[in-house]
């Protein structure tokens, strides 16, 4: 593609205005090496000036109408698509993803815009009368209106479908927005930044402040002007901001270590590929990867060769070839981070399958068998390749360690006994569960989140843009 080897200069994006800063992030390109772009670094001057406005655009915003906002959606969601190839590149250098994610991450983003502007034309208040003592013939409207400004946090894993998934329902729903993106992988935000900026919002409507979150973070989360806070991140991230944000709506998608619960009677050929793709899918760099697999003991040994073989299919390649389906860590320190938990495994007896090695970034697709419950890859959130195989004797024994953990965003199960599966979802600690399939949040049309350090409130577009407005009762 002959725009691999454009480079970028990015800006603040504040009240309307393209501003620059004398500090400067170099993003790495981690498809080809070395250094693709540059951003610029808000301070907390900035910070506090794109709150300023973000909060004088709130009265501005609150008139206008729900067509209208339909519409700016829907001029978005044209201007992702007319720059497509431009952000699936964009995201395959600045986030080691390969061409064929990166290109479905561009349209799911651009469809989440579709998506609010349709589920904002679908927004509807009530009519209420009084049915109490002392309100007899009281008549009322319930009404929506937007919360006010909402600060959106995103993550470096899915640096533009997530942002979409904040972005998006924080304009349908009336607010003014200041977005904030991983300092690792700001580009594509700032692209959608660009766009943004061609639809004709009220100026402050939409401030981007990309930065260092220990210089701005705190600034733009514990300012009293915030009224929601929506965030995609590390469940220690998470705790951090809602300590710092006092009494704000936080609504928040956190960390995952999702159990696959394997039953005696699982179709294994459902399990296989899911399973694979579950833990392999963007290095398993993702929330709802399939972290840990609890397979029956009487599946356990066959899982496992089947599993080894599946993996063996996997593609490591050029991150700009069609047929690639694994590429790297965003960092060496993941890289280092997931060793240590697959070197914990193994001292504690967990038997090495495949893989385990890593050279830089890229860390080889790995199979655990055997893995013992006190391993820290069966509690801790790995962010990594790693499929790790637990053998359970019952379905007790699979559920205790399910629910062991301090995380709870997705789980799955698999069986041919529907009602099996039904109960085991109903006592799995989880956000979400799906039986017979690998977790996926697809576009946001089901809610999703986590339950216990896994997040608060639940995402979606429809969701997302009621957690984004209140109700007002006005008594006629």
């Amino acid at each position: 593609m002959a725009t691999h080897s454009a480079r970028y200069d990015q800006h603040l994006y504040v009240d309307g205005d393209w501003e620059t800063t004398p500090d400067r992030i170099e993003v790495p390109d981690r498809a080809e090496g070395g250094t693709f772009a540059q951003i610029a670094a808000a301070d907390e001057d900035d910070a506090r000036a794109a709150l300023r406005a973000a909060d004088r655009a709130q009265e501005p915003l609150r008139q206008t109408t729900v067509p209208e906002r339909a519409g700016w959606c829907e001029e978005i969601a044209a201007g992702l698509r007319a720059r497509s190839d431009e952000l699936a590149t964009i995201i395959v250098r600045e986030a080691g993803k390969p061409i064929s994610s990166a290109r479905g991450e561009v349209e799911s983003a651009a469809e989440r815009f579709d998506r609010a502007a349709q589920e904002i034309r679908h927004l509807k208040g009530e009519f209420r009368e009084g049915t109490t003592d002392g309100h007899e013939g009281w008549e009322a409207i319930v009404k929506h209106e937007p919360v006010g400004t909402v600060l959106c946090i995103t993550p470096y894993n899915y640096p533009l479908g997530t942002t979409a998934l904040q972005v998006a329902p924080a304009l349908a729903a009336g607010n003014s927005v200041v977005l904030t993106p991983s300092s690792k992988t700001p580009i594509s935000a700032a692209l959608l930044a660009e766009v943004i900026s061609d639809v004709s919002l009220p100026p402050g409507a939409f401030n981007f402040v990309p930065g260092h979150g220990s210089e701005i973070g705190d600034v733009l989360a514990g300012d009293d002007r915030i009224n929601t806070i929506a965030m995609t991140g590390s469940s220690s991230a998470g705790e951090h901001v809602s300590r710092v944000s006092g009494m704000v709506t936080l609504h928040m998608e956190l960390g995952g270590n999702a159990p696959a619960v394997i039953c005696a009677d699982a179709d294994l050929n459902d399990v296989v590929p899911a399973c694979t793709k579950g833990s392999l899918k963007y290095a398993g760099q993702r929330c709802s990867a399939v972290s840990r697999i609890l397979a029956h003991e009487s599946v356990h040994d066959e899982l496992i060769e089947r599993l080894d073989a599946e993996m063996e299919t996997w593609i490591e390649g050029d991150l700009f070839d069609e047929e690639t389906d694994f590429g790297p860590l965003i960092s060496e320190a993941q890289a280092e981070w997931v060793d240590e938990l697959v070197t914990d495994a193994v001292d504690r007896g967990a038997r090495l399958v495949r893989g385990g090695e890593y050279d830089g970034r890229y860390y080889e697709p790995t199979l655990l068998a055997d893995v013992p419950d006190d391993a820290r890859l069966v509690h801790e959130e790995q962010f990594g390749p790693v499929a790790t195989v637990t053998p359970v004797s019952d379905t007790e024994e699979a559920l205790a360690i399910a629910n062991g953990s301090d995380l709870g965003l997705d789980a799955c199960v698999f069986t041919q006994d529907y009602d099996r599966g039904l109960s085991i979802a109903d006592r799995l600690q989880a956000g979400s569960v799906r039986i017979n399939g690998a977790p996926s949040h697809g576009l946001g049309d089901i809610p999703f989140g986590g339950i216990k350090q896994s997040g608060i409130g639940r995402e979606g577009i429809d969701a997302s843009i009621h957690a984004m407005l209140r109700e007002k009762s006005v008594i006629l």
